[in-house]
């Protein structure tokens, strides 16, 4: 396929993140979903309209997509916000998170799922949709404890996901066969250890480009630079590079003199990555292998579902929060997205063994984002927070 038809492929792609946003909005259907469906349509499982050779961008797309995520998702740890989400925020994000693994994992290996499997799915479960919390909380001009904690939870839950699911990445690898022995234990010390050193060199240089900028002034190239230079560079060094870009963002935001700029700068290029990111995963999925995985993903839903609902619980009585929250709070992180498939288009990379991870993560996103929202809704209405 040559230039002319790729940038051709590039350019309906993202019309039909357009199309995908704009019918979303009419009938109340997650955009995410949409762009998914759109994918598999498009793909060789169905109609087989888009090139084959369009599966090769793949790779690239997901690492782009996620050093952008990662980074991102690194402004939760700036210590504004931490302040402001107070102690509830944190146990409670921290609870859910670990819960969530916790249940999905023991469910998974208690009906038969090799451990390399479980663990992924352990540490992809955890993860949410901030996007879809707030488009419902704008939506039902919600208001009250419950919801003020809950944008916060959201904030930071999905970067400690991501530091767990680095974790158990680098177990799986290894109960896989990647590596013998003591250095087993190396490799997985250096690829956690050598991320966070990364994050942490590149932020210095970066807080200080983007920090010289006058008000007003554009810093979108050299915080993108910054964010792909430390995306390559932990590749290269075999680190995680979801985690180093984590680490990169939460140590500008609290080391930056103007840390929000960026921030925003990225932000404002996210859209075009993320459209094509959805739209290849569902190029990628397999409908007779999804089919045949079935009885794998319904454990996984149902069990995700237990953890967070116990572990919103769990976290909101060792927080010492009020009975509302204790009772709401876990069926309000049900959504789940972007931040899952990648990490699954990761695992299934990094540990071919369990490919299958990425059909049952394809199947369970569309489920959660059609019936997650409509049960924050429903948490929320129960607390009295929503119309």
């Amino acid at each position: 396929m040559d230039g002319g038809w790729q940038l051709v492929v590039l350019g309906l792609l993202m019309l039909g993140g357009y199309a995908a946003d704009l019918l979303g909005r009419r009938t109340h259907v997650p955009r995410v979903t949409l762009l998914l469906l759109l994918g598999l349509v498009a793909g060789p499982e169905v109609l087989g309209l888009a090139p084959p050779e369009v599966r090769a961008w793949f790779p690239m797309v997901t690492h782009m997509a996620l050093a952008i995520v990662g980074f991102l998702l690194g402004e939760s740890f700036a210590g504004k916000h931490l302040k402001r989400g107070g102690k509830a925020a944190v146990v409670i994000s921290l609870a859910v998170v670990c819960v969530t693994a916790i249940v999905v994992f023991a469910a998974l290996v208690s009906v038969g799922v090799p451990a390399v499997l479980a663990l992924l799915l352990a540490g992809i479960a955890p993860a949410t949709a901030p996007a879809a919390t707030l488009d419902v909380v704008r939506e039902k001009n919600a208001e009250g404890p419950l919801t003020d904690t809950l944008l916060e939870v959201v904030a930071i839950d999905d970067a400690w996901g991501v530091m767990l699911f680095s974790l158990l990445l680098v177990i799986a690898g290894h109960l896989a066969g990647q590596g013998t022995g003591g250095q087993e234990l190396l490799v997985g010390l250096w690829e956690v250890v050598g991320a966070g050193l990364l994050g942490a060199l590149l932020a210095a240089p970066m807080a200080w480009v983007t920090g010289r900028e006058g008000r007003g002034e554009p810093t979108l190239v050299e915080a993108v630079g910054f964010v792909f230079l430390c995306g390559g560079l932990a590749a290269l060094l075999n680190v995680s590079y979801l985690l180093a870009c984590i680490v990169l963002g939460a140590t500008l935001a609290n080391r930056a003199k103007h840390y929000t700029r960026p921030f925003h700068a990225i932000e404002g290029i996210r859209e075009p990555f993320v459209i094509v990111f959805f739209v290849l995963a569902g190029f990628e999925l397999d409908l007779a292998a999804a089919a045949a995985l079935s009885v794998v993903g319904g454990v996984y839903i149902v069990a995700r579902a237990a953890g967070k609902v116990c572990g919103g619980a769990i976290g909101a009585r060792l927080a010492g929060a009020p009975p509302v929250l204790r009772d709401h709070i876990g069926w309000c992180l049900l959504p789940q997205a972007g931040v899952a498939l990648g990490l699954a288009l990761l695992g299934a990379e990094r540990v071919p063994e369990a490919a299958p991870v990425l059909q049952i993560i394809i199947a369970s996103t569309v489920l959660f984002e059609i019936v997650g929202p409509m049960v924050t809704v429903r948490a929320l209405r129960r607390a009295g927070e929503a119309l």
